[in-house]
């Protein structure tokens, strides 16, 4: 009796530490991942003085971030976020009919801003066509969310800075 609960005993610990051995493992750029995932949900903003939702959904399996972004006036655009080795990429699919990929440099320090920035734009008509050229995403808290887009347009660079708040359940 005693040696079938030692090793009963001894079985239960073993399970306990090869579930945390996963978690112990975790590149930075997994941690980070992980963190971008807990944005699923619903968001509400105003972006360029329009109200604007964001919808995160985790899918391929967990390995893909996806954000949809539906302004009241003005297409729906995608962002797509996946790990890559040692960094991320996000490749935002605009209404601007382009699509940047941006990527992070490695990941340092899983809790921080994640900034991208450009490696490839596709669906360009031109030169100075508008397109994006980074994205800084803040996690302020676990209800708050800042992004900043940077751009190219004929030329000129700027920043767009949106600040939106995690919609609860019981407030849609």
């Amino acid at each position: 009796m005693k040696r079938t609960i030692v090793y009963g005993s001894v079985g239960a610990i073993a399970l306990v530490v090869a579930a945390a051995i996963p978690a112990a493992d975790k590149s930075k750029s997994e941690e980070a991942f992980d963190r971008l995932a807990s944005l699923q949900g619903e968001w509400q903003g105003v972006a360029d003085g329009v109200n604007t939702t964001l919808i995160y959904t985790l899918t391929a399996n967990g390995s893909a971030l996806m954000e949809q972004c539906r302004s009241e006036k003005g297409s729906e655009m995608i962002t797509m976020f996946t790990v890559d080795g040692d960094h991320l990429i996000a490749t935002h699919y605009c209404s601007a009919k382009n699509q940047p990929q941006m990527a992070t440099p490695p990941i340092a320090d899983a809790h921080k801003p994640l900034v991208f920035s450009l490696v490839r734009v596709t669906g360009l008509k031109s030169p100075d066509a508008f397109h994006n050229t980074g994205l800084t995403v803040i996690q302020d808290d676990n209800d708050h969310l800042t992004q900043e887009w940077f751009y190219d347009a004929k030329g000129k660079r700027g920043k767009n800075v949106f600040h939106f708040t995690r919609v609860r359940p019981s407030e849609s």
